[in-house]
């Protein structure tokens, strides 16, 4: 209640609104918190409800999901928020700056999101010498237990289509040592021709050049057809794909409030509260059709702690929170983390 009643607004008022500059300012101040800061925290909201999943230990179930600490800035902030597990990036091979701004956009009546950040990042090489002074410290500093970092690899928008391949072994060659997991993220529809990766014979050879010994798992979109979705998991289990990450954002606009239509219509992928059932009803054709074979990390629309257990019920073993983190803070991933129990 103290962070939708007083937090919240604070941050939405943080560069007249803007988004995207509420969200850096936020994201600077995560990452100098002082170690006494994240213990009083992590006291108040870290939960240990371990669980394994594609051979990893996870803390708990809960995870922060892919666009929100794309550099890998504030890593040692996530575990005292009561994280389980954070996925940076996107990142691609080469730094880019996004497309144009204004490109975040807040759909408040519908507790929803627009993005078209188009994979604004530093780019691989950045993020790997960022990954290995941070896991050297922590190595030195810690003796408990384990924080799961997974990588979410994309594509640089500078990359031709027929060269993807190449540039996603790229980053995934320099950042190899520093993930526990690497997402194939082939579904964010705001690089252009992107989704079009998620194709039969170019999710093969993207798998086929990946897979080995770190969990690869392939991160798809809502709005692919279930016959689209069944061929691509056809695809995941010949090459040894870990797990699904379903699902990305939404090209969609229903189930928005009437207040938020115009804003809605800005371009860009959807997230939120409209995604809540759409995400859901993925994740169960996914463990459906696959019997259950492929982990699946459950991202999209979860709100609230019931959102997620219905999640879990649907078939997934660890999920994801970005807009309900926005929205609802900290307080929603213990509450997540809290009802889950563990597994191994």
């Amino acid at each position: 209640m103290l962070f939708e009643r007083v937090v919240r607004p604070a941050l939405f008022r943080i560069g007249s609104g803007d988004a995207e500059t509420a969200h850096e300012w936020t994201l600077k101040r995560l990452a100098g918190l002082p170690p006494a800061a994240r213990r009083l925290l992590a006291l108040r909201y870290a939960v240990r409800r371990p669980t394994t999943v594609f051979g990893v230990e996870f803390p708990n179930a809960v995870g922060l999901a892919a666009g929100v600490d794309k550099n890998g800035l504030a890593l040692d902030a996530w575990p005292a928020l009561g994280f389980g597990f954070v996925e940076v990036g996107t990142v691609t091979a080469h730094a880019q700056p996004g497309n144009p701004k204004p490109r975040l956009f807040r759909l408040r009546g519908s507790d929803a999101i627009v993005n078209r950040m188009g994979f604004n990042n530093e780019g691989a090489a950045a993020l790997a010498r960022r990954l290995e002074g941070h896991l050297a410290l922590r190595k030195a500093l810690t003796r408990g237990p384990s924080f799961p970092l997974g990588i979410s690899l994309g594509k640089s928008k500078v990359t031709p289509l027929d060269e993807a391949v190449d540039d996603y072994l790229a980053s995934y060659k320099l950042l190899r040592d520093y993930g526990d997991y690497f997402a194939v993220n082939v579904s964010s529809p705001n690089t252009p021709g992107l989704r079009s990766l998620q194709d039969r014979d170019s999710i093969d050879a993207l798998l086929g050049a990946l897979v080995g010994e770190k969990p690869i798992l392939v991160k798809i979109a809502p709005d692919l057809t279930q016959a689209a979705i069944a061929e691509l998991l056809e695809v995941c289990l010949a090459r040894g794909a870990a797990g699904v990450i379903a699902t990305n954002t939404t090209l969609s606009r229903d189930g928005l409030a009437a207040a938020d239509v115009a804003l809605g219509a800005e371009a860009g992928g959807l997230s939120g509260g409209p995604l809540t059932a759409k995400a859901r009803d993925v994740v169960r054709f996914v463990h459906t059709e696959t019997g259950g074979q492929l982990p699946i990390i459950g991202v999209g629309g979860l709100m609230t702690a019931d959102d997620a257990e219905r999640m879990f019920d649907a078939g997934a073993s660890l999920v994801q929170v970005y807009s309900g983190f926005i929205y609802h803070g900290p307080a929603l991933v213990r509450r997540i983390a809290s009802a889950k129990k563990g597994q191994s």
